[in-house]
């Protein structure tokens, strides 16, 4: 669900971007209103999780993978606002270290699944908590099914108005070059099923974790990590190379040469739209999660520890830097 360098036009990303920007804002201070600033670095050891569900690929039949994203998980332990920053965090991360996710599309990946989905996933669990309040498992599962597939569906969209708003002289798409006809399906099949699923056994296996590991951290009432929540850390970072195993490219975040080649419903497209071969690019430090000179594994790994050192390291920092603003009157966030 990646969207990489070039296949939204700029001015689609700037768009999503100008989009994000009030809801970031709105982040940071409720973020500053709601979370003490000794628990930020929890906060940060979340969006750790959401980094590294995003690091184990499960294969679909036909060559594409995809992956759990973590945002409904952590708008259940935090809220959705800080699930906001979390998410977005963690995407920044895998853009600007790892390649994953384009730069130019950095708001366009963060509305879909840093906005839309832990906010959908929310909304949705607290509608069946009231509804079953003895089932908080049960209403998160459904949260963050519903909660990924609005953001694939998101995804869809901006990947299908593509060839519709910008073509060349000859009729060929500049940008992401299948239409909403193929977009919306090639990306729901995937969602609806293989990594729907994955995203709720996720978001129910973390969390009946917690509840009974770390019950007052799941309950939001405990603001340090112990080591029931570093036992897990580990034991996430020292599975990503499980991620290896799903050969293929997700749909949609093929290179260029990759995607001239893509044969769809019978049909190889033939060329490189003219907007990819000619458009922004960016060397990240480690793509593909790979360290140079390292075994594939041993680099995978390596790079789980540098995104989760990252981010724990960017909310220790955030504690300092946001202030305490922190109303302490306010009723504490409660999954």
């Amino acid at each position: 669900m990646h969207i990489p360098e070039n296949y939204l036009s700029p001015s689609t990303c700037a768009v999503l971007g100008a989009a994000m920007l009030p809801v970031w804002l709105m982040a940071v201070k409720k973020v500053r209103q709601e979370v003490p600033p000794e628990k930020l670095p929890l906060l940060g050891i979340g969006a750790a999780f959401s980094f590294l569900s995003m690091m184990f690929n499960i294969p679909l039949p036909g060559g594409t993978t995809g992956h759990a994203v973590g945002g409904t998980l952590l708008a259940v332990l935090f809220g959705p606002w800080s699930a906001c920053l979390a998410v977005s965090l963690a995407l920044f991360v895998q853009a600007l270290f790892f390649g994953d996710g384009g730069i130019l599309a950095f708001g366009a990946n963060c509305f879909n699944m840093a906005f839309a989905m832990p906010f959908a996933g929310y909304a949705v669990y607290k509608a069946l908590l009231r509804a079953f309040p003895e089932r908080q498992l049960l209403a998160a599962g459904v949260g963050s099914y519903v909660g990924i597939n609005l953001a694939a569906f998101f995804a869809a969209i901006e990947f299908g108005i593509q060839p519709m708003l910008f073509t060349d002289g000859a009729g060929h798409a500049l940008y992401a070059p299948y239409p909403l006809w193929v977009s919306i399906p090639a990306m729901m099949i995937g969602h609806l099923t293989i990594f729907g699923l994955a995203e709720v056994v996720f978001t129910t296996a973390v969390l009946g974790y917690l509840q009974k590991a770390a019950p007052e951290i799941a309950k939001g009432r405990q603001s340090k990590a112990g080591p029931a929540v570093y036992g897990l850390l580990a034991l996430l970072i020292c599975g990503t190379p499980l991620g290896l195993l799903a050969t293929g490219t997700a749909w949609g975040e093929w290179d260029a040469e990759e995607l001239a080649e893509q044969d769809y419903l019978g049909s190889v497209l033939g060329y490189i739209p003219a907007g990819m071969e000619d458009g922004f690019s960016f060397e990240a430090l480690f793509p593909d999660y790979a360290i140079e000179g390292m075994p594939e594994t041993f680099g995978y790994i390596l790079s789980a520890i540098i995104g989760t050192a990252l981010l724990v390291l960017l909310f220790k920092l955030a504690a300092s830097f946001l202030g305490h603003k922190t109303n302490y009157d306010a009723p504490a966030h409660e999954g």
